[in-house]
């Protein structure tokens, strides 16, 4: 068993990872992830906040998404081919940010159940191209409907202008964040 934390040990059931003293099971709890947040600069900082409400969409997303019988990495994959449909391996790895031997295990799995399938890249022998199959169509569809609920929840209150402000200045900080490597500023 890996354990993951800061030197801490505990015993876990089987299919569980340990985390400090919680241990997430592959299937999400209906209990809400979220701890009563003591009230300081830390809990309120914008990199707290940010982490936190990311965290807290995908703990929603999760616990609606748990009868579709695909994991989160599983749905994760789909949604990025969604957009990239028939992109190498290895920048399909690079676009969901985890190692290619990660997300060949994904595809395995995925590929057994005709949800996707490897081809031969044309242009490069050595690479294989990722390609969506017929079968996962209404699953986007389903993913994404549960997507609009998530988001629903989450921007409930908000008015429409907020929520265009909100992404607005979420996509300029995109914008700065993956512009810093050229710039010294």
């Amino acid at each position: 068993m890996r354990q993951i934390g800061a030197g801490r040990r505990a015993a876990a059931l089987p299919g569980t990872c340990v985390f400090s003293k919680l241990a997430y099971n592959k299937q999400p709890s209906t209990r809400s992830p979220v701890m009563k947040p003591q009230k300081n600069e830390l809990n309120n900082s914008f990199g707290f906040l940010i982490h936190d409400v990311a965290r807290l969409m995908r703990w929603n997303f999760d616990r609606q998404s748990a009868d579709t019988g695909l994991t989160r990495a599983q749905w994760s994959v789909l949604a990025y081919l969604r957009r990239s449909d028939g992109v190498q391996q290895k920048t399909l790895a690079a676009l969901m940010d985890i190692k290619p031997i990660s997300l060949a295990r994904h595809i395995d799995r995925l590929e057994a159940e005709g949800w996707v399938e490897r081809r031969d890249d044309p242009e490069d022998r050595r690479a294989k191209r990722v390609f969506l199959l017929p079968k996962a169509a209404p699953m986007l569809i389903a993913l994404s409907k549960l997507g609009k609920k998530v988001r629903g929840k989450a921007l409930n209150g908000i008015s429409k202008e907020d929520e265009a402000r909100i992404c607005d200045i979420l996509m300029r900080i995109r914008d700065n964040l993956s512009d810093s490597g050229n710039s010294n500023s």
